[in-house]
Protein backbone atom coordinates (compact mmCIF):
# COMPACT_ATOMS: atom_id res chain seq x y z
CA UNK A 1 0.00 0.00 0.00
CA UNK A 2 1.18 3.48 -0.84
CA UNK A 3 2.52 5.45 2.11
CA UNK A 4 1.57 9.10 2.36
CA UNK A 5 4.20 11.81 2.48
CA UNK A 6 3.88 15.57 2.82
CA UNK A 7 4.10 15.92 -0.95
CA UNK A 8 1.45 13.26 -1.65
CA UNK A 9 -1.51 14.84 -3.46
CA UNK A 10 -4.89 15.05 -1.78
CA UNK A 11 -7.76 13.18 -3.44
CA UNK A 12 -8.73 16.57 -4.93
CA UNK A 13 -7.54 20.13 -4.44
CA UNK A 14 -9.39 22.54 -2.18
CA UNK A 15 -9.52 26.30 -2.76
CA UNK A 16 -10.09 28.60 0.22
CA UNK A 17 -11.78 32.01 0.17
CA UNK A 18 -8.41 33.68 0.73
CA UNK A 19 -7.10 32.07 -2.50
CA UNK A 20 -4.93 29.51 -0.75
CA UNK A 21 -4.97 26.05 -2.34
CA UNK A 22 -4.68 22.84 -0.38
CA UNK A 23 -3.27 20.30 -2.82
CA UNK A 24 -1.01 17.99 -0.83
CA UNK A 25 -1.07 16.11 2.46
CA UNK A 26 1.50 18.64 3.70
CA UNK A 27 -0.78 21.56 2.78
CA UNK A 28 -3.63 19.95 4.72
CA UNK A 29 -1.40 19.18 7.72
CA UNK A 30 -0.09 22.75 7.75
CA UNK A 31 -3.63 24.10 7.62
CA UNK A 32 -4.90 21.80 10.37
CA UNK A 33 -1.97 22.85 12.57
CA UNK A 34 -3.17 26.48 12.40
CA UNK A 35 -6.61 25.73 13.88
CA UNK A 36 -7.39 27.39 17.17
CA UNK A 37 -8.19 25.30 20.24
CA UNK A 38 -11.85 26.34 19.85
CA UNK A 39 -11.93 25.12 16.25
CA UNK A 40 -10.25 21.82 17.15
CA UNK A 41 -13.04 21.14 19.65
CA UNK A 42 -15.81 21.42 17.05
CA UNK A 43 -17.05 18.04 15.87
CA UNK A 44 -16.45 18.68 12.17
CA UNK A 45 -12.81 19.61 12.79
CA UNK A 46 -12.30 16.70 15.18
CA UNK A 47 -13.57 14.38 12.45
CA UNK A 48 -11.33 15.95 9.80
CA UNK A 49 -8.26 15.66 12.04
CA UNK A 50 -9.09 12.08 13.00
CA UNK A 51 -9.55 11.05 9.37
CA UNK A 52 -6.21 12.61 8.35
CA UNK A 53 -4.55 10.73 11.20
CA UNK A 54 -6.16 7.54 9.87
CA UNK A 55 -5.04 8.36 6.33
CA UNK A 56 -1.45 8.74 7.50
CA UNK A 57 -1.61 5.15 8.76
CA UNK A 58 -3.72 3.80 5.87
CA UNK A 59 -3.45 5.68 2.58
CA UNK A 60 -6.77 4.25 1.39
CA UNK A 61 -8.50 6.70 3.77
CA UNK A 62 -7.11 9.77 1.98
CA UNK A 63 -10.22 10.36 -0.12
CA UNK A 64 -12.58 10.36 2.87
CA UNK A 65 -10.09 12.49 4.84
CA UNK A 66 -10.04 15.04 2.01
CA UNK A 67 -13.84 15.01 1.90
CA UNK A 68 -14.01 15.58 5.67
CA UNK A 69 -11.56 18.48 5.42
CA UNK A 70 -13.63 20.05 2.65
CA UNK A 71 -16.80 19.60 4.72
CA UNK A 72 -15.23 21.22 7.78
CA UNK A 73 -14.11 24.17 5.67
CA UNK A 74 -17.60 24.41 4.17
CA UNK A 75 -19.26 24.40 7.62
CA UNK A 76 -17.04 27.31 8.67
CA UNK A 77 -17.63 29.09 5.34
CA UNK A 78 -13.95 29.07 4.43
CA UNK A 79 -14.27 27.50 0.97
CA UNK A 80 -14.10 29.52 -2.21
CA UNK A 81 -17.73 29.56 -3.39
CA UNK A 82 -16.68 29.20 -7.03
CA UNK A 83 -15.04 25.83 -6.23
CA UNK A 84 -18.34 24.27 -5.14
Amino acid sequence: MLELEKRSPLAFSIVLKNGRRLETVGDAADYLSTLSADQRERSHWRTAIMMFNNAMREARYLKIATMNLRSALLYDRLLDDSSL
